[in-house]
């Protein structure tokens, strides 16, 4: 599809842009479907050539590896090896943001180049009508990365994908915003328990509320096994500064709790009561509004608990150097 041209926006959740979008995806296309996380590309995961068009459309480095999206535990189980542990987490979260990796079955049909080459795969069942409903019509999992160019912002509406997307692939479905707004928490199933290899919507607290055990972490120079991995991602054109509490003049300021300064400086709130979940759902969104403005961007302090752990995780990685 040429990059001047605009993809189709259909309601997500009407039967016939479903059928469309099926046909679509069947032919080895691309769809951007919503999610409750971010707006995600769907691509057939068993079809090497559909994911070829994934990666060049984003321009994703084909070794970040791929999420398959299904509609159940069970499909996921026809996908991957997990313990019963992973297992029993996945009863208490599916459908939600919780992304599990787990060993590959060999019986499974997603294609080598979904998964990067790697003996492992990430799976996830999420909230999404529109996702599921696609699963279920054609009877296979999707790769589903966030539907923007890689290592730019995550789109959380329709119209993020349009402005990133449009010209390259060929459906948009609107939902209309993400309810969460950050992408899901990935575990990884290892023979040494569950580890964390990116925190998202699913608070570690709330995990280790579920299984009883404190959430591991991944090592900062852990090898990419999952998307979301990599140094630099989620990034702004614009230069950006954290933990600031003294904006220059100059800056955009996204702002958390009540802030009182100069009130000449632009200032975008991601909540002015200090709510994390308000914060999370407004982050990649009050990210584009700053960068459309053209100005270096500062972000006001944000705390490490709860939904604050993923969100400095975003941070920290739209904040760090660009690969050249």
């Amino acid at each position: 599809m040429s990059d001047t041209a605009t993809a189709p926006i259909l309601p997500a959740h009407d039967a016939v842009s479903l059928d469309r979008a099926a046909a679509l995806l069947d032919a080895g296309g691309l769809v951007a479907v919503p999610t409750e996380t971010v707006y995600g590309l769907a691509a057939d995961a068993t079809n090497p050539a559909a994911i070829t068009a994934l990666y060049e459309a984003k321009g994703r480095p084909r070794f970040n590896p791929l999420i398959a999206h299904v509609d159940s535990l069970e499909r996921a189980l026809t996908l991957v090896d997990l313990s019963p542990a992973a297992i029993a987490l996945a009863k208490a979260v599916w459908p939600g943001p919780l992304t599990l990796v787990g060993r590959h079955r060999d019986t499974s049909p997603v294609c080598d180049l979904a998964r990067a080459g790697l003996d492992t795969l990430a799976v996830r069942w999420p909230v999404s009508p529109a996702m599921t409903g696609l699963v279920s019509r054609l009877d296979r999992p999707f790769a589903a990365p966030s539907a923007n160019r890689s290592g730019s912002i995550s789109p959380t509406t329709a119209l993020h994908v349009a402005e990133s997307l449009g010209g390259r692939i060929g459906l948009i479905l609107d939902g209309g915003p993400c309810q969460m707004g950050l992408e899901s928490t990935i575990l990884a199933d290892t023979p040494d328990g569950l580890v964390m290899l990116r925190a998202g919507a699913l608070e570690a607290e709330r995990i280790e509320a579920l299984t009883g055990q404190p959430v591991q972490r991944a090592g900062a120079d852990a090898a990419i096994a999952a998307p979301g991995m990599l140094k630099s991602h989620y990034a702004p054109d614009c230069p950006l500064r954290l933990n600031v509490t003294e904006p220059d003049p100059h800056e955009t300021y996204l702002a958390f709790g009540t802030w009182r300064g100069d009130p000449a400086s632009t200032v975008l709130d991601l909540s002015t009561s200090g709510d994390l979940a308000e914060a999370a759902t407004r982050l990649f969104a009050c990210l584009r509004e700053a960068d459309a403005l053209g100005w270096p961007i500062a972000v006001a302090p944000i705390p490490a608990t709860g939904l604050g752990e993923a969100i400095n995780d975003r941070l920290a990685r739209a904040a760090a150097p660009k690969d050249n």
